[in-house]
């Protein structure tokens, strides 16, 4: 007896919730970074002629393959209820690049065509990071603590995105204290707003029309968007040669935030597909990772410049009770919105301290995530490995134009600054160590942060040998210490199970 094979439909009514789910998130992220490039001086010619249609290159790729990849795993387990995986911008990865790369890029070249070019470099590195991850992926999971990871990114969450929009959000106070309350009455009181309208949409509203009412925003702003339409092809570069000669040169610092948000961006690939293994479609989380990886590559070949990922709204177009359809609809939206450069109108509508108010509890939320996914115990671990961007921010944004005033309020500040992400991680994983009391392992990451500090990754403006001698020496030195409390602490282990035995024994007697 056959079993008769079920068709697995190319669209159904339930993929519309859903794809009005994805596009909100995807949109919501091109608008972010239109807004956030166009804000930071970088010209619309690079903004919507070159980084949109790139991002959206991705976009479109992933989305497709993972259409597929649904339909190869409902033939395979004979069902027609698989839903594809969400796939976009990874947002918390978009703001690391948006800041922790683009930024210094920018300060440090002052050329903004430049700046793109080292962010298209180091997006494409990112991606063959991702994918040479997927062979090795558990094993980054299992070896690198998760307090110290989000930590690491709490402190980029906190003074970058957070921190930084804060100061937007108070530069217009009108349209930025209204939006911002808006944010915590929808969002954090979990109070409806009007008309069922979404929070993060009517903060965007409401500040708007107060911009354009108090004569912050100009419908000449409007009018010159309009200007922005047309068409954009998705042509190839090779833009990032020019980028690496930076990244391995004068800014080859940034690898202290490249490497470890990559590993991050892996590691969050791994999560939602698992999220949805517990739902009941099981993907491929080596095969997701690379496609993952390879959707950033394929971006960067056409000027994108953010890594993207398995979005964990997948779990919620599952309930929904999506297909494939909704993944291949947002591809062909998204290949029309970059193909005519209709991203440039909202990029005009929404001023800065509109949005930013989002972006603000955007950070906190990655801030609270950070401590509430580990146990209590490890809430020291996260709270030390944020640090390290208090003074990177510092650094940034500060030293280049006052050297002397940051170097005067500390020393620190700088070697600190240096290599943040990576120093982050290393001090917040010592502490899981010392927390869990494996010494051994503390020793492991204290002589890896020495190796990262002779050679110039961390605490050092630029790769060199022997780049950072006191704190090669100070890293090795807590090695050795801790290489002491192994043995003092397996010796007083020994002696108290010891004593507990022989208590056990005389109370039997």
């Amino acid at each position: 007896m056959t079993t008769e094979r079920v068709i697995y439909p190319w669209y159904k009514k339930e993929d519309t919730d859903a794809f009005f789910a994805l596009l909100q998130n995807n949109l919501a992220n091109f608008v972010l970074i239109a807004v956030t490039m166009l804000g930071m001086g970088f010209p619309a010619s690079i903004v919507f002629g070159k980084v949109i249609p790139g991002a959206a290159v991705a976009v479109i790729v992933g989305n497709l393959y993972y259409a597929y990849s649904a339909n190869r795993l409902a033939k395979k387990e004979n069902r027609t209820d698989v839903t594809a995986l969400s796939y976009g911008i990874s947002t918390p990865v978009m703001f690391v690049f948006l800041f922790g790369i683009l930024g210094p890029a920018l300060a440090l070249t002052g050329d903004h065509e430049l700046a793109w070019k080292i962010g298209v470099a180091a997006a494409l590195i990112s991606g063959l990071i991702e994918v040479a991850v997927s062979f090795t992926g558990n094993w980054v999971r299992k070896n690198l603590p998760r307090a110290a990871l989000l930590g690491a990114l709490a402190g980029v969450a906190l003074t970058f995105v957070a921190g930084e929009m804060l100061f937007h959000t108070f530069s217009l106070p009108v349209v930025g204290l209204v939006s911002l309350a808006i944010i915590i009455v929808g969002i954090i009181g979990k109070i409806a707003m009007p008309f069922k309208i979404p929070t993060s949409l009517f903060a965007i509203i409401i500040g708007t029309i107060l911009a354009f009412v108090l004569g912050y925003q100009s419908f000449s702003d409007i009018s010159d968007a309009f200007g922005h339409i047309g068409f954009y092809p998705f042509l190839p570069t090779f833009s990032f040669f020019e980028g690496y000669t930076y990244l391995f040169g004068a800014l080859v610092g940034l690898f202290a935030v490249l490497i470890p948000i990559s590993l991050y961006n892996a590691v969050e690939t791994m999560n939602n597909v698992d999220a949805m293994s517990a739902e009941g479609d099981s993907y491929d989380v080596r095969e997701c990772q690379a496609v993952d990886g390879m959707g950033t590559v394929i971006g960067a070949f056409f000027g994108g410049l953010f890594p993207t990922t398995v979005y964990i709204a997948t779990v919620g177009s599952k309930k929904m009770g999506a297909g494939r359809g909704y993944s291949i609809l947002n591809a062909v939206v998204f290949a029309l919105l970059a193909l005519t450069g209709a991203i440039a109108i909202l990029s005009a509508l929404i001023p800065m301290a509109a949005i930013a108010p989002i972006l603000v509890f955007v950070g906190i939320s990655m801030v609270s995530t950070s401590f509430s996914s580990n146990e209590k115990k490890y809430y020291p671990a996260v709270a030390i490995a944020m640090l390290p961007y208090l003074a990177n921010y510092m650094m940034t944004r500060f030293n280049n134009a006052a050297p002397e005033v940051v170097a005067n309020i500390s020393e620190g500040i700088v070697p600190l600054g240096n290599g943040a992400m990576f120093t982050a991680i290393i001090i917040g994983s010592i502490t899981v160590c010392i927390i869990d009391r494996d010494f051994i392992r503390a020793s492991i990451f204290t002589l890896i942060g020495a190796g990262l500090s002779f050679i110039g990754l961390m605490h050092a403006p630029s790769l060199a040998i022997n780049a950072s001698p006191d704190f090669t020496l100070g890293y090795m030195i807590i090695a050795v210490f801790f290489v002491y409390l192994y043995f003092a602490n397996k010796n007083q282990t020994k002696l108290e199970h010891s004593e507990l035995q022989s208590s056990s024994t005389k109370r039997s007697a």
